[in-house]
């Protein structure tokens, strides 16, 4: 005997068809999984389930949560209450407004999955990534008209095939239900790369870098910016300039990973 619903019975229509998306959902769960079955996203060790770290990974990722500097994102020892500002964020503040990040970078987890992100062709973290970093920077978020991200330059986009600010970014607006919108910013002067420069070497180098797309549409709305992996602060600081003199009310920043100095 069938078991469809009859025509004209309404409760049971209604129920049936939820119930086989569901049961659909769950064995394409099971065929996903003994085709490829769920390793740890950091370090590949047998986890429960697809984009999930395994206990030891999710142990030393050192998660970043208040207390932290409002202005820089960058953790406190001690709560002295809401809205304080770190000695750097006074001394040197940022050309973005508020930054927020999932994790310090340093050895360990944090820093496996930005490289295998970055440069291993792994795509498929900028999910798990991504709804972590949204989750990080809802308030930021909840503010916001846009997302997008840091570009790269054609000729490094051209040899890594891959941004992985975009596909964060793209994520991060999913989440958020926030409009995701590439081509704000255009990334206009090939850099060298930072790696190796000093803070005052890397902001120079970061000079002139960006500009806010002529047919972008910036005036009186907020940005929330995205990239990986925040250190000195020069390529963010030089992207959150470029869209305030577009016209842009503000710009935040959201990342995966933060260096703290002295973490």
């Amino acid at each position: 005997m069938s078991t469809l619903p009859h025509e004209g019975d309404a409760a049971p229509r209604s129920a049936f068809w939820p119930r086989l998306a569901a049961e659909a959902a769950h064995w394409s769960r099971a065929a996903l999984d003994a085709l490829y079955p769920p390793t740890c996203l950091a370090c590949r060790a047998a986890v429960d389930g697809h984009g999930a770290l395994c206990a030891e990974c999710w142990r030393k990722m050192r998660f970043i949560e208040r207390p932290f500097c409002d202005r820089l994102g960058t953790p406190f020892e001690q709560d002295l209450g809401p809205g304080l500002l770190s000695p750097q964020a006074i001394a040197d503040p940022p050309v973005f407004a508020r930054a927020r990040a999932v994790a310090r970078f340093e050895d360990g987890p944090a820093r496996r999955l930005v490289h295998r992100l970055k440069y291993s062709d792994r795509g498929e973290l900028a999910g798990p990534m991504g709804r972590w970093m949204a989750r990080a920077g809802a308030e930021l978020l909840a503010e916001a008209d846009a997302v997008t991200p840091v570009p790269l330059h054609r000729r490094r986009l051209w040899k890594r095939r891959f941004n992985q600010a975009a596909a964060l970014a793209r994520v991060i607006a999913g989440q958020a239900g926030k409009p995701y919108e590439p081509a704000l910013l255009e990334r206009v002067k090939a850099t060298r790369s930072q790696v190796g420069l000093s803070r005052a070497q890397r902001a120079d180098n970061m000079q002139g870098a960006f500009r806010a797309s002529p047919e972008a549409s910036l005036r009186g709305r907020r940005i929330v910016l995205v990239d990986d992996v925040l250190t000195s602060g020069a390529t963010a600081n030089a992207a959150a300039r470029a869209l305030l003199r577009g016209g842009a009310a503000g710009v935040d920043l959201i990342i995966f990973a933060r260096v703290v100095t002295g973490a």
